[in-house]
């Protein structure tokens, strides 16, 4: 089985669009588990939170990796950012058995894109992506990394990271704000330093 998730009800056929790789693609993965991270997009959250007038495409952010053992880890790079990411998000997991035309993601483990639409098989609704992934977590299926498990290495190239990302955010206008929400006080090292 494929998975991808949505906050979109009612999908019957997965729609290739632009993403990340400049061209139009399905995203799924082979372990339903790991299509749960994709719930939610803590830039959109936070800006309907904070009530920031957005149209079109939200920037993307997704912090995870995969341990030795191809076990995704979803990483804080903020205190309880899990919890604030997903919890009280709905949505579906969207299954298909077959994708003719899938072809594995070199830099994502049990990752697959298509190039053409793709059948719907089966839909599972979740009430809540925080409690999904704490339940796959307790299954052992996936690792939280919360942010006071980083190490002073992580915390120092997190900070070196988002020092990067607001230079890259300027025209970015929903990123920025959510940069300088969670991360206020690296930002303003940031500004005070240019």
């Amino acid at each position: 089985m494929y998975y991808h998730a949505s906050n979109v009800a009612g999908i019957e056929e997965l729609i290739p669009g632009v993403s990340m790789h400049d061209k139009a693609l399905v995203y799924m993965t082979a372990k339903r588990e790991n299509a749960l991270v994709y719930l939610s997009n803590a830039v959109e959250k936070y800006c309907k939170e904070i009530g920031f007038k957005h149209s079109g495409k939200y920037h993307k952010w997704c912090s995870y990796g995969f341990t030795k053992d191809g076990i995704l880890e979803l990483q804080e790079y903020w205190p309880d950012a899990v919890f604030d990411t997903y919890a009280g998000v709905s949505g579906y997991v969207y299954a298909t058995k077959d994708v003719p035309t899938a072809e594995s993601m070199k830099d994502i483990p049990f990752a697959v894109t298509s190039t053409t639409p793709v059948p719907v098989e089966a839909c599972e609704y979740v009430p809540d992506a925080y409690e999904a992934l704490k339940a796959a977590e307790e299954k052992g299926l996936i690792k939280i990394k919360k942010y006071s498990e980083n190490s002073k290495e992580m915390l120092a190239w997190i900070e070196c990271c988002i020092k990067e990302q607001y230079k890259m955010a300027q025209d970015i206008p929903e990123y920025k704000v959510f940069l300088e929400g969670k991360f206020g006080n690296i930002i303003q090292e940031c500004l005070l330093n240019n």
